[in-house]
């Protein structure tokens, strides 16, 4: 029986040894592409052993030639920009949609669902004009704002079905004790649903930190660009520096993986809340 335990043993931890060698395998191949010169990159050379020697000859590339971490700055401002609005407004939808019945709650999450379906660069075009009119162009908070009407509706079904299956006599107890509609949904709701939250904030925060359809059309000002549509600006017409490219698309996945982490103990209870009654 001993043997059994630890063979079971062994096996799960070879599994999960080679699931991280998996996992971890793109970032490593990342870390090496960018330590190894472009010319030896193009003439197939590439070692399995990364050169750390010119890490900070690369690094400096993007720090002296171009303003990447201002661009960063600008994702960042972006990324949590999109996460903390959208959980705002998510947050009193959900339950306002979970909670009470009132005329057109139907097609309001219908409408919220038709959100997702239509693709982005449909929008493109209209949303330009508007933002041309209501002078945001150029402007990071319109990033912002555009990048929230997009995740928005997915933290809202995510919260939703969250609140679901929170017992409404709990409420129907604060209630009696004299407790406002948003006191309950501050002291007692958001609470219980931090997981869900948690699954919502990394969401929004993905969605802000990567986008670039919207980065692109809308920010011309070159100071004023974030980090994805930087990225994409070393990509040369005739040539394309391809450490350089790969050193901060390194560096670009870093805040991203930092801010998984972090929240990645509360993700899996809080995207599978709601799957199961009772």
């Amino acid at each position: 029986m001993m043997g059994r335990r630890r063979l079971g043993t062994g096996v799960r931890a070879l599994l999960a040894l080679l699931l991280t060698c998996l996992a971890g395998f793109p970032l490593f191949w990342i870390i090496n592409t960018a330590m190894t010169p472009t010319d030896v990159l193009y003439q197939g050379g590439q070692s399995l052993v990364p050169d750390f020697s010119r890490s900070l000859q690369i690094f400096s590339v993007l720090t002296t030639d171009t303003p990447f971490l201002r661009w960063m700055a600008n994702s960042a401002f972006v990324a949590f920009g999109t996460t903390l609005l959208s959980l705002l407004m998510a947050t009193l939808g959900a339950y306002a949609l979970s909670r009470y019945k009132f005329i057109g709650k139907g097609p309001m999450g219908f409408l919220f669902f038709a959100t997702q379906m239509l693709p982005e660069a449909l929008l493109v075009v209209p949303l330009y004009s508007l933002f041309a009119a209501l002078g945001l162009l150029n402007e990071l908070h319109g990033l912002v704002l555009v990048n929230t009407a997009f995740a928005m509706p997915v933290a809202l079904f995510i919260l939703k079905s969250a609140i679901d299956n929170i017992p409404y006599e709990l409420e129907e107890s604060a209630r009696v004790d004299g407790c406002s509609p948003l006191s309950i949904l501050q002291v007692m709701v958001v609470p219980l649903v931090a997981p869900s939250m948690a699954a919502a904030a990394v969401i929004t925060f993905f969605d802000g930190w990567n986008e670039y359809l919207f980065a692109t059309t809308f920010i011309e000002d070159r100071a004023s660009w974030v980090a994805s549509t930087g990225l994409a600006s070393f990509i040369g017409e005739f040539s394309t520096p391809l450490d350089t490219v790969f050193s901060a698309a390194f560096i670009f996945t870093i805040p991203a993986i930092v801010f998984f982490l972090l929240m990645q103990r509360k993700i899996v209870s809080g995207l599978t809340a709601g799957s199961v009654k009772g």
